[in-house]
């Protein structure tokens, strides 16, 4: 401890150490010293020495303090100190005042350590660990030891920490430490960590960043916040701009419907704090930063919508038109207000519908523009109403219908002042940089689109009591052609490309007037000073657009005309030469890079950035019609009307193709819904077959019932007295059954009636289908067909048969029963009891056979017409159907087989039951055989 006072201080005789030979000392002790608190102190002394001897205590104890940091961990004291060592000798001290030589030997000092601190990518990932210390002395140290880090080797840095395990995610729990004062420089240490990564900034925003960045923000007090409020902003400036992945997760986590709160100001605007100003300028920024031109349109159109619904916008107007906003804060707002207006009709909509409160009210946009034209307004701020202008019209041809309407003679109202007005105001006031913004202005609200381009050749401008009315757009060239400024002359010649270009009738209003022509090849020609090359260059694409667009209306300015003209007094490869002045400008570039206008000064503002685009659009074109020959425009006219033909046939082909598709998807719908129907008959003939298989199975059940009681009627044929007592009941059974047959057989006489009428119909309809199917040549279908009608026929003749047996057995069993009740001693065979039961029931049975069948064939029928109707619509199907209507006429031929094979199996039972079917004679000799019985009875 001696030694240490020595070193610090203390009054010890002899010479003096140097404060290199006392560094060497310390790190010595450092380095040899056993004793914790000897290290802690020796630590302690390099840390104040430091700062003073920045080089020699980094060239000799970094090494050392950084083996501090991985073996002394324990110990936060020792730790911190070492770390704050190692951010004096890292870090450049701000606070001191240096000249240029100082301050750049300080810089190069701490890149050269910096360097040496990175070279191993260890020493990053243990301060990184240090940084999970939650001790204040050590975590509060090591934020500041990185941030001084990320500013001297910042990218070498971000590749360290992009690849170290969690690297990034221990630096975000920085942000929610309750103490302010690591949270604050946790938010320093994010800002320099996220500059130009996009892999770390997508990392940190989907870290949760935005949500705990705007909960401080709100925290802080939002726009009447500190220097907080400022950090958190310039954060998310870093994940937003230019990143797309983290602009769409921004909005899609609903952040932007946040930011609306931070722009409600009161009514009372006055007083505002600096650092007010620089938070809600930031704002503005993050705003356009969501809707700039350079991202991708649909992620601009996305978001401005979701600003339009959540009311930022209408906040953003509210600010527009308040009054005691400051400036630079009004200005930003314009340019904010004009990117989220930027081509989207909703939005362009709701900003011509806002008012300035004022009495009367008055449209925003005629206030913007009475600032733009008035020259005592602030340069920028002037540039930020043209600004406005040119978004609320790009894309939006209703908002330039109406503003060229306020400049037609219909619609001008004298007792209000119009946009048109203030436009016509600008372009011929005195004011060079006037005239340029009302001529780029006006010549927006012509942008692509050719119905206002007509429109205004109709606007007529009073210039002095007494004269006529000139057009506007003899006013221009009138204007033009007096040498006026060349700021103006510029506004003006960009005015009148844009007014003609692509608009034949417009080139024939400027080529109407005879003084334009010779003035343009006057320019061109002139040998003219380095200021007036611009003049020269745009007059040439004037008169190469009037050559270009020009349809030979007027006799005397065709383009050969005009092209021999170039030709004579200007020659076609000096004019080519003069068109090239104008994308050889320096500020030329300049305005194409981005939409906004961005000037130093007004003498700068030259070019507009849509210009850009017609120069580099038609450029090209005009130096190639200017070398092109007669001929050669003659055949690409040809060409020309060639393609306008093709064009028109293919519009024909296009329709047709329609038309078809049109009627393939109807057809598709109509085999669609034939096809659901076949399912359903389908359906239908299963069930239908289900429940013949079911009668199959009665038949058979009655088949075995009556051969039963046959054989108990025959063994009970010797017992008479039996019969007799029991006759009575048998009989009252008898005339029960006979009036169910009764009733049966009017209910058949019914349905084959119906039967008969649908026979006689599908009859009708089968000649019908024959008719048309001898329309596609089809004889075998034909051929069916009469095969199929010869087989109703005859399955019709045996049900005629089967009737007329039927009514038979009727009269029989009624004589039976009329002969037998009115006697009660009447004796009646058992054996004629039986026939005539059994007669019957199969007859029944019978009844029932044949009504099934012919419900069979009028299916099999009507699935034969829809057969011939679907080979009617689709002959491509015709083999298919046809084959599927024999395998119909097959079953159907196998059904009428299986009848007559029954119908021949009851005759022959009925037969074998005793009765005679056919023959009556046999009956009347049963009859008289069975009288003989009773007599020898």
């Amino acid at each position: 401890m001696n030694f240490f006072r020595g070193v610090m201080g203390g009054q010890a005789a002899g010479p003096q150490p140097s404060g290199a030979e006392t560094i060497q000392k310390l790190c010595d002790r450092v380095a040899s010293s056993t004793l914790l608190e000897d290290r802690r102190d020796a630590v302690r002394a390099l840390k104040s020495l430091s700062k003073k001897y920045r080089m020699e205590v980094g060239t000799q104890a970094m090494d050392h303090l950084i083996n501090i940091l991985q073996t002394d961990r324990s110990d936060s004291e020792i730790v911190g100190y070492a770390l704050d060592t190692l951010y004096n000798i890292i870090c450049n001290d701000e606070e001191e005042e240096q000249d240029e030589n100082a301050q750049k030997q300080a810089d190069d000092l701490g890149a050269q350590f910096t360097e040496k601190f990175i070279q191993d990518p260890e020493h990053i990932t243990l301060l990184l660990t240090l940084l999970e210390e939650f001790d204040f002395h050590v975590r509060w140290p090591g934020v500041k030891l990185l941030t001084a880090l990320l500013k001297s080797q910042g990218v070498q840095l971000q590749g360290i920490i992009l690849v170290s395990p969690m690297g990034v995610s221990r630096l975000m729990d920085l942000l929610a430490d309750s103490r302010e004062v690591i949270r604050n420089d946790g938010l320093l240490l994010l800002q320099q960590l996220t500059k130009g990564n996009a892999a770390i900034q997508k990392i940190v925003a989907f870290e949760n960043a935005f949500e705990r960045l705007l909960d401080i923000i709100t925290e802080e007090g939002s726009s009447d916040g500190g220097i907080v409020v400022e950090d958190c902003l310039l954060l998310l400036l870093n994940l937003l701009k230019n990143n797309s992945s983290n602009q769409n997760f921004f909005k899609e986590g609903s952040y932007i419907q946040r930011m609306k709160p931070w722009f409600e100001v009161g009514d009372d605007n006055s007083g505002w704090s600096a650092q007010k100003v620089t938070n809600l300028h930031l704002m503005l920024q993050l705003v356009r930063v969501m809707v700039s031109p350079v991202n991708s349109p649909g992620a601009t159109a996305s978001c401005q919508k979701c600003m339009f619904q959540c009311g930022l916008l209408q906040q953003l107007c509210t600010i527009l038109m308040a009054t005691g906003v400051p400036a630079d804060i009004l200005t930003e707002t314009i340019n904010t207000v004009s990117e989220v207006i930027r081509g989207s009709q909703v939005n362009q909509d709701y900003f011509a519908s806002v008012n300035a409160p004022s009495n009367p009210p008055r449209p925003a946009i005629v206030v913007l523009l009475m600032s733009m034209v008035n020259e005592r307004q602030p340069f920028v701020l002037r540039c930020a109403v043209l600004y406005c202008f040119q978004c609320f019209l790009y894309k939006n041809q209703k908002g330039q219908g109406e503003i060229v309407a306020t400049l037609l003679p219909s619609t001008i109202d004298a007792n209000s002042i119009s946009a048109g007005q203030l436009l016509c105001g600008g372009l011929f006031s005195a004011d060079s940089l006037s005239n340029w913004c009302a001529a780029v202005a006006l010549a927006h609200a012509l942008q692509d689109n050719l119905t206002q381009k007509e429109q205004l050749l109709r606007v007529q401008l009073a210039t002095s009591l007494g004269k006529p009315p000139v057009s506007l757009l003899q006013q221009c060239t009138n204007i033009l052609s007096q040498g006026s400024k060349v700021q103006t002359r510029v506004g003006l010649l960009m005015l009148l490309c844009t007014w003609i270009s692509n608009c034949p009738i417009a080139v024939t209003h400027f080529l109407h007037n005879q003084d334009n022509v010779p003035f343009l090849t006057a320019q061109i020609s002139e040998n003219l000073g380095e200021d007036e090359r611009l003049v020269q260059g745009l007059c040439a694409l004037l008169l190469g657009i009037c050559i270009y667009y020009n349809d030979n209306s007027l006799e005397n300015c065709t383009k050969d005309k005009l092209k021999q003209l170039i030709e004579k007094r200007i020659g076609k490869e000096n004019f080519v030469e003069k068109l090239g002045f104008i994308n050889k400008h320096e500020l030329y570039s300049r305005a194409a890079l981005k939409p906004q206008p961005v000037f130093p000064s007004p003498e700068q503002m030259l070019f507009d950035h849509e210009f850009t685009k017609l120069v580099k659009e038609l450029e090209g074109v005009i130096t190639k019609a200017i070398h092109k020959s007669s001929e050669e425009d003659k055949k690409e006219e040809e060409v020309k009307k060639t393609l306008e033909q093709h064009d028109n046939i293919v519009t024909q082909y296009k329709e047709l193709i329609r038309e078809q598709d049109a009627q393939i998807q109807e057809l598709k719908e109509q085999v669609a819904s034939m096809t659901a129907q076949n399912e359903q008959m389908q359906t239908t003939v299963t069930q239908q077959l289900s429940q013949i298989q079911q009668h199959k199975d009665q038949y058979n059940i009655l088949k075995l019932k009556l051969g039963k009681e046959s054989q108990s009627q025959s063994s009970s044929q010797g017992d008479s007295s039996q019969v007799n007592g029991l006759q009575t009941e048998e009989l009252s059974q008898l005339r029960e059954e006979v009036e169910e047959l009764r009733k049966q057989h009017a209910l058949l006489q019914t349905q084959l009636g119906e039967k008969d009428a649908l026979i006689n119909t599908l009859k009708s309809a089968a000649q019908t289908a024959e008719g048309t199917a001898a329309g596609l040549d089809n004889t075998e279908l034909l051929q069916e067909l009469d095969a199929l009608k010869s087989q109703v026929q005859s399955q019709s003749s045996e049900i005629n048969q089967l009737k007329s047996e039927k009514q038979e057995l009727l009269k029989r069993a009624e004589a039976a029963s009329s002969d037998t009740v009115p006697t009660t001693d009447a004796s009646l065979d058992a054996s004629t009891m039986a026939d005539l039961e059994s007669r019957l029931a199969a007859q029944m049975s019978e009844t029932e056979k044949l009504k099934e069948s012919r419900a069979e064939l009028a299916q099999q029928l009507d699935s034969v017409t829809s057969t011939v109707a679907i080979l009617q619509t689709e002959k491509a199907k015709l083999q298919t159907e046809v084959q599927e209507s024999k395998k119909e006429q097959d079953d159907l031929l196998m059904l009428l087989a299986d009848q007559d094979q029954k119908i021949h199996a009851l005759k022959k039972k009925l037969k074998d039951l005793g009765q005679t079917v056919e023959d009556e004679e046999e009956d009347d000799v049963t009859d008289q055989t069975s009288d003989e019985d009773e007599d020898e009875d």
